[in-house]
């Protein structure tokens, strides 16, 4: 018998009916296409291969790569796309796993730093006590005496204070301010002691923006993790060529400025009160960061080069920022060495320095420079148009098994776009690719419904049309709807227009909309009510799991193309274009069919779901690229008559709680005016 040979008839016996998961997991039943994937998984472990791997909703694949991972034997590294995902394989998944296999592995679980808390930063500010609001200081009250509780400093553990607390800025450090080995409290450092537990585990668990973090920066821990691992398994894989891009480029905002300063101010203070000049020097930088953020008018932005010259106060606050940054760097300079903390400022002065020259003037050619700018803040951006070629070379510093699964990386059977970013396909020998559906019954199970006679997407009526095809879905499902938009004006036009309808149908539907809370508790409200309309836009396109009758109708507004004047697309069409290459056919497009894949998994969770997908899009009907996007999504029943999809809807169960005579009847629908 062959290792091939082997390594499938171990990992065929781990799903079967009497094996190792179905004696622990209750009612576990393997799916074939689950099988099939462990297996090939294993066979990649193996020989050390690369695997790109679309796993369908409800394949399992979350099991399907831990099983053959666990059993390898090697050391493996799984990186997800989310903190909560990272937490649920650390937390469930993975103690199952091996409580079934029945193997003494060690598990780690490895965050960012600014995930865990500071003993130096939390002293030096609890100190401080000056605070924006009477309860960040009661939260930084509370993070201390969690703080002399906990094991692991891992904020996610600390349940009395939101994860979103301004407290948490004070309480953790960052890449720029943390001290290192010349930190007074180097030996109790959660951080430190995160990152040794994890050199010591079998397996690891981390997520991508700390994956290249690292793997860019040095910095958090995995340079000595990496050559040390057999297998690394990238879930939520589909992220990945993004995160590259974020990392693999430079950035300097006006909030790291601003935050320098104030950390400068501090160090001063406790360290070299006497030299006033740097105080007052760390005040003149702040102005000068927030005179930067001034000098351009827009709000929620991105901006290009070519735009960025009708902001003329833009180089000359630029100029004045570098300036301020000499100035106060040559007065840091003098004093640095009083304290660690004063030292590690001047570090991230010299550094940040660097980036904004860089920004100014690129040694790499094939970048975008751009800007991007938020309400209270301005960042100036560097991004490579070509991240495959940086990637394949970390890859092939670190000879492993490298595993890249999610429901949505393919367009139809074709991985040629993502190979090409991720630089994949420069490897030898090349990376194996695997298409494997969902075992959900789709044709039983789900309606995907095209209305007919939608105008331009771009026309200005286009939203309130969108409103008014999603609200008799509403009606029929009884809420539970998911409205998602590929722009927050239509998102706002449309749940003000569902709003409208919904009063004067007299219909007490509960409409939610993304912004009125975090993503977390949109999401709790949403599956508590069990009859609720939410109206969202990007956020809730991915990563979003609402099994059960809590939703059945998911209506996407617009195919989600990002906006051709945004400059990182732009520079990269051109780019394309250069180098002979249909920028839409092997670029926008293919993103799009990704995030409509994407928005589309929001509906059927579970083998007892069922409902309906409505693309109000009529390019998906009427452009000759609209088939790729339609089938590369689940083989749902197709129609466009909007009868047929009321129909299917009046045969589900009425939400929680609710008796079908307590719901509106027909007659009463039939007498609302929908029409303004």
């Amino acid at each position: 018998m062959t290792e091939v040979d082997i390594v499938q008839r171990d990992v065929e016996a781990a799903f079967s009916p009497e094996g190792a998961l179905a004696q622990v997991v209750p009612g576990f039943a393997a799916r074939t296409q689950q099988i099939e994937m462990a297996v090939k998984i294993g066979q990649t472990i193996r020989e050390q291969g690369v695997l790109v791997a679309e796993a369908g909703t409800g394949t399992g694949k979350t099991f399907a790569y831990l099983v053959p991972a666990l059993m390898s034997g090697g050391k493996v590294l799984v990186s997800t796309g989310t903190k909560t995902l990272q937490d649920q394989l650390f937390r469930r998944d993975l103690p199952t796993v091996r409580k079934a296999l029945k193997l003494p592995l060690r598990i780690a679980l490895l965050k960012g730093r600014a995930n865990y808390v500071c003993h130096y930063h939390l002293a030096r500010h609890a100190n401080d006590g000056r605070f924006a609001t009477p309860q960040d200081a009661a939260n930084l009250r509370k993070i201390t005496r969690f703080a002399e509780m906990t094991r692991t400093g891992d904020k996610s553990e600390c349940q009395d204070v939101p994860e979103d607390s301004a407290a948490w800025i004070s309480a953790t450090s960052t890449r720029d301010n943390c001290l290192g080995q010349d930190c007074p409290n180097v030996k109790e450092c959660f951080v430190l002691q995160a990152r040794r537990e994890a050199m010591d585990a079998d397996v690891v668990v981390v997520n991508h923006h700390l994956f290249f973090a690292d793997v860019m920066l040095r910095d958090e821990g995995m340079g000595e993790l990496l050559p040390a691992c057999n297998t690394l398994v990238f879930d939520e894989a589909h992220q990945l060529p993004e995160t590259a891009s974020l990392f693999f480029g430079e950035s300097v905002s006006t909030a790291q400025v601003i935050d320098l300063a104030r950390d400068m101010r501090a160090e001063a203070l406790a360290g070299a009160s006497d030299c006033r000049v740097l105080i007052e020097g760390t005040r003149t930088l702040e102005k000068a960061a927030r005179d930067w953020r001034l000098s351009v008018s827009d709000e929620n932005a991105r901006i290009s080069l070519e735009q960025l010259a009708q902001h003329t106060g833009f180089t000359p606050a630029i100029e004045m920022l570098d300036k301020t940054l000499a100035e106060v760097g040559a007065i840091l300079k003098t004093q640095a060495e009083r304290s660690e903390g004063l030292a590690n400022c001047l570090r991230r002065l010299e550094e940040m320095a660097e980036r904004l020259d860089h920004w100014q003037h690129p040694p790499e050619p094939k970048v975008v420079r751009w800007v991007e700018v938020f309400t209270q803040s301005l960042a100036v951006n560097s991004t490579p148009l070509e991240i495959g070629n940086v990637f394949a070379r970390q890859m092939q510093r670190y000879p492993s098994a490298w595993i890249f699964t999610s429901a949505t990386l393919a367009v139809g059977t074709d991985f040629s776009h993502y190979n090409r970013d991720l630089g994949l396909n420069w490897l030898e020998p090349p990376a194996h690719t695997v298409v494997w559906g969902s075992p959900f019954n789709y044709p039983e199970q789900a309606v995907l419904y095209a209305p007919a006679g939608m105008p331009n997407p771009n026309a200005p009526e286009y939203p309130d049309v969108v409103a008014d095809i999603a609200f008799p879905l509403i009606r029929a499902a009884h809420g539970r709807t998911f409205v998602l938009c590929t722009s927050l004006r239509a998102m706002r036009r449309i749940h003000e227009r569902l709003g409208d309808k919904l009063e004067r149908a007299g219909l007490k539907l509960p409409l939610l909309l993304q912004g009125e809370g975090s993503r977390s508790q949109l999401l709790a409200r949403f599956r508590e009510l069990g009859n609720a309309v939410l109206v969202a836009s990007q956020s809730f396109w991915e990563g979003v799991d609402v099994p059960g009758d809590a939703l059945s109708v998911v209506v996407i507004d617009k195919l989600p193309f990002a906006p051709p004047d945004d400059p990182v697309l732009a520079a990269r069409i051109e780019h394309l274009r250069e180098a002979g290459v249909n920028p839409f056919m092997t670029y926008q497009l293919p993103r799009a069919v990704i995030n409509v894949k994407q928005g589309a998994g929001r509906l059927i969770r579970t083998e007892q779901d069922r409902g309906v997908l409505a693309v109000c899009d009529p390019r998906m009907i009427d452009k000759p690229y609209g088939k790729r996007v339609w089938r590369s999504l689940p083989p749902m029943r197709r129609t466009r008559v909007p009868e047929e999809v009321e129909a299917f809807l009046a045969t589900l169960p009425p939400p929680r709680g609710v008796t079908a005579e307590a719901l509106p009847s027909e007659d009463t629908a039939d007498d609302v005016t929908l029409t303004d």
